[in-house]
Parts: structure tokens; C-alpha cells; sequence
């Protein structure tokens, strides 16, 4: 029972959709704390809802990043999330 509350509530890679390729994006909030935050879009408003078990490494505020895109029971959210290296 605990186990498919998480899996509602973080996302469960059993059917979930991916979306085109690999997306790019700057971190507009990350709570370390409570381990989620958003990613906007590069070239758009669109929002993406990042949770620290779909992190790759540690990301900060304002960190450009890539990332894939899947379909959550609760909508879409960030995966396999990159700190795009300068």
C-alpha cells in the first residue's frame, strides 16, 4: 500500500510516456530540503516539476540543465536531469 502511494505520489516508470528527445532548461526553484523543485523550458514559460530521485549529480538555482520529459500519474516531470557543463 506504501509503496504505490510513492509511486503515485513521485512517479512510477511503469507506464509512463517519454517525450521527444532529450530538452533543455534552466532550474528555477530547487529545494534541497524538501527535494523537488521546477525547471523552465529554454525558449518558453512551461514549468517542469524535477524530483531529487530524477537528479544526475546536484543541481542549484539558476543551473542550465537537459533532461528528458515523461507523463507522472500527476502530470509531466523532469527525468535523467544534467547540469550542462561550460
Amino acid at each position: 500500500m506504501i509503496i504505490n502511494w510513492l509511486k503515485k505520489l513521485f512517479g512510477s516508470s511503469e507506464g509512463t510516456v517519454s517525450s521527444k528527445g532529450t530538452q533543455e532548461g534552466t532550474v528555477k526553484f530547487f529545494n534541497t530540503r524538501k527535494g523537488f523543485g521546477f525547471i523552465t523550458l529554454k525558449d518558453s514559460d512551461e514549468e517542469i516539476f524535477v524530483h531529487k530521485t530524477n537528479i544526475v549529480g546536484k543541481i542549484r538555482d539558476k543551473n542550465k540543465v537537459t533532461f528528458s520529459i515523461e507523463q507522472s500519474d500527476k502530470g509531466p516531470i523532469a527525468t535523467n536531469v544534467r547540469v550542462i557543463k561550460k
